[in-house]
This record gives structure tokens, sequence and C-alpha cells, in this order.
């Protein structure tokens, strides 16, 4: 196993944090989380891509870099230290890996050369109000009629789904053997007749929505896959983006440590440094270790999937510790702020929030735990 970083994901890392860091300050950060219509900013959206962020996994021949999963997971993991808010998860882990795994010729030629410049933006519409993760979930009905498809249903948590070109929608369209049977990927225009789009209120204030679909007609061209086998589709894109919110999480995580020394240098009690005080010195020896913990068990992770090698156990785990950690890393940076830790005008709180957030995404933790579990021979 390599997970040490090569010369061009250095140049890569540097390259993406001196542009986060001018293009998207804190103050841009939370002018965007309440921006109600859009939550993200097309401006630095089209610097990206001028970059080719969008293209990075997608071959060049449909204007793609064709660069790693591993080189994507630098990118993630200054994101998440910045913190960009926007549908590059989405458009990218949900859109552009799913299309390159399953798509045909026409659909690649259609949708890759668009995401790679930046045009369209993709989501993906899996879970439903039952909350399951797993296929069982599924319960969106999808019914053949003639050339067209015609989806019924309620999707909820859909990522950007109110700034998206196109849905990938997981629906079911025959009741099989298993709950794997009768599960279809199709790519839904996201301003087809039928489908209406509303904005949840979450905690990170993330443009999550409620997505439904009231007789929405998809012409056939547009299945993802096979008919009845897309469940596959689905684990694919959980896999790799439990691997691309862990890289997220750990670049939070990153900041926060980071913030938390700077401040304990300057705030003074009782004459000294507060982090003089060796108490709290261990609580964030603790936060480092944690943190430096969860890169190592990402990075794994990510050289697995770019290697193609089975890697669900290592992705579970990854995703059920960084889940916690993260959140436990940046409650303890709240709290040894202080005060000014809950207001905010201070940066810290967005990463707070952020960590509760990144929890439920591409599986929480009891979900990744039972993963793991299946995994180890535990559960048959």
């Amino acid at each position: 196993m390599n997970i040490a970083f090569t010369e061009e994901q250095e140049m890569l890392r540097k390259a993406a944090r001196d542009f986060l860091t001018t293009e998207c300050p804190k103050k841009m950060v939370r002018e965007l989380e309440e921006d109600e219509k859009k939550g993200y900013s097309p401006v630095i959206w089209k610097k990206m891509a001028d970059l080719g962020w969008q293209g990075m996994v997608i071959p060049e021949k449909y204007n793609g870099q064709g660069m790693t999963f591993q080189d994507f997971t630098v990118l993630l993991e200054e994101m998440g230290r910045n913190i960009l808010p926007g549908p590059f998860i989405c458009t990218v882990i949900e859109g552009a890996y799913p299309i390159m795994d399953a798509g045909t010729e026409e659909q690649k030629k259609e949708f890759l050369p668009k995401i790679a410049s930046g045009e369209s933006i993709f989501t993906m519409a899996q879970l439903e109000p039952n909350g399951l993760f797993d296929a069982s979930g599924v319960t969106l009905k999808a019914t053949h009629k003639g050339d067209h498809y015609v989806l019924e249903g309620t999707k909820v948590f859909v990522e950007m789904a109110n700034i998206a070109n196109y849905i990938i929608c997981v629906a079911r369209t025959v009741k099989g053997v298993s709950a794997d049977d009768g599960v279809t990927v199709f790519i839904v225009d996201a301003k087809s007749v039928g489908i209406h789009v509303e904005v949840m209120p979450t905690i990170g204030m993330d443009k999550l929505c409620e997505v439904q679909f009231k007789n929405v007609s998809v012409p056939i061209k547009n299945v993802l896959g096979k008919p009845d086998k897309g469940w596959h589709i689905v684990e694919n894109v959980m896999r790799r983006g439990a691997i691309a919110k862990c890289a997220e999480s750990v670049g939070g995580m990153q900041a926060a440590v980071d913030m938390t020394v700077a401040y304990s240098k300057e705030r003074v009690q009782y004459d000294r440094p507060i982090g003089a005080f060796q108490a709290l010195q261990h609580i964030m020896a603790d936060m480092w270790t944690a943190m430096q913990t969860s890169r190592y068990i990402l990075y794994q992770a990510a050289w697995m999937e770019s290697e193609g090698m089975p890697c669900t156990r290592e992705v579970a785990m990854a995703k059920a510790y960084v889940n916690e950690k993260y959140k436990w890393v940046t409650e303890r940076g709240v709290l040894l702020h202080g005060a000014i830790g809950t207001s905010r005008e201070h940066d810290i709180p967005l990463y707070f929030r952020r960590a509760k957030a990144a929890d439920i995404r591409y599986g929480g933790t009891d979900f990744q735990k039972e993963i793991v579990a299946n995994k180890i021979g535990l559960i048959s």
C-alpha cells in the first residue's frame, strides 16, 4: 500500500488551497448558506471548471483529465478544509461516475463533456421518507409505458436538486425475489414536467431537497445500465461517496485543529495562554491524533478504490470512524474556544455544523458498522 502523496498531488493540494482561500472566504460561505435559491457560486463553479476540477476523473476522450480517485480525494480534503458550498461531490460522484460505470457510449458522449465543462450539474435521488439506505428502501415506482417510463413517488435529502440540471433517480420497476432485484436507475431532466423541488431545512444549511415525482415521463434511452439490475450502480455511488465525504471531513478536522491550537496560544487566562495548561494540551493532542488517524484510514480506502481493489469493509470502517471523530473534534474545538465558539461570526461553528450534517451522507455510523460486522463474518 502506498498512500504517500506524489509530487503532482502535492502541487494539486497547494493550488487548491490557494484558490479556495482566495475565491471562497468564510464571508462568502456564510452568504451562500443563507442564499435560499442557489447555495453556490456560479462564478466559482466556472473557474473550477476552467481548472479542470469537474472533469478531473473523467477520461480524456470525453474532455476530462483522466486522473485517479486518489487525486480526487486530495482535492476534496482541501475543499473540506476551506468549506466549499456547492454541487461538486454530487455532480462528480453521483453523476459522472455512474455514467462512466454504466452509461452507453451515447450517454457518455452526451453528458460527460457537459460535466467536465461545468455546463451541467447532477445529483442523485436515492433516499426516501422511510430513511433506508439499502435496496429495500427504494419504493418510488417506475412504470414502463411504450417508449418511456413514468416515475411516481418522493425522494428526500437530494443534494442541490434546487439547481441541478439532471437527477439520477433510483426507482423500483418490479418487485423481485430480493430487494436488489427490480431497481432501475434513470437520468432525469430536472426540469421535466411533474417534478417539484423544495429545499429542506438542515443543520448544515447545505441545500438538501425533497423532490416529488408526479407522472414524470423519462425516455427509455435515459435508463442507466440494465433495467431492473441497477442496484450495483447505487452501491458504487455509496462507496465512493462515503470516501468523498470522509475526505471533506478530514479537511474540516484539520481546519478545526489548526484554529483551536492557534486560539489556545492567543487566549490568556490566569496570566498564561490557555494552551499552557496541561489538561487542554492533552485535549488538543487527542484532537490531532483523531484527525491524523482519520486521514490514514481515509487514504487507505481511497488508494484501494483507485487501484480497483475490493474495499467495502475499509470504506465502511473509515466512514463510521470519521463520522464520529469529526463530530468529536469540532465539539472540542467549540468548547476550547469558549463563548465565542458558539457565535455565527466565528468560523469554528461552521465546521461543527458540517460535522453533524456529514454523518448521515452516504450512510450514517450505525449503517456503516453493520457493513463492517457483515464483512468480518458476524452477520450472515
